[in-house]
């Protein structure tokens, strides 16, 4: 791979070209890395390719090795696995809730004590959630809330 950088001041938008003999996974994943800087993310539903706004992301679900994207009217599927989008997320208000959830804490509604040590938590579009006991400190540390 040759990467190639070209500075000039006259320029008032930043352009990225990728020039490729094919389209491979990898060119995929450089793509979609890029489009989060946008605050994108890639998905897919029904063999479409849509570019989801991180906003409405609710939270992400991993299933069977599936990646699940949930938003408040619709399911999406992402090739990325959780922990991969859970670094590129992170920083956009993101938290791991346990070992196959995700959540966006924009999103959250409430939260309720649950047996356990665990945390139920109700999104805005009244799907609930539990935080497991081993990130359910870590939640109420990063609310502000203990």
């Amino acid at each position: 791979m040759k990467i190639e950088i070209l500075v000039d001041e006259a320029v008032r938008d930043l352009t990225i070209s990728v020039v490729c003999g094919r389209l491979t996974p990898e060119i995929e994943r450089v793509l979609a890395t890029l489009r989060m800087m946008d605050r994108q993310l890639t998905v897919k539903k029904d063999g479409e390719i849509h570019m989801l706004d991180i906003e409405q992301i609710l939270y992400l679900e991993s299933v069977d090795r599936k990646c699940f994207i949930y938003t408040d009217s619709d399911v999406y599927e992402s090739d990325f696995k959780l922990y991969e989008l859970e670094q590129q997320l992170e920083e956009y208000g993101f938290f791991r809730v346990s070992k196959s959830f995700l959540i966006h804490l924009q999103r959250i509604s409430s939260l309720k004590a649950d047996i356990n040590r665990r945390i139920r938590i109700t999104m805005t579009n009244g799907e609930q959630i539990m935080a497991s006991r081993q990130y359910a400190e870590q939640l109420k540390k990063r609310l502000g809330v203990i």
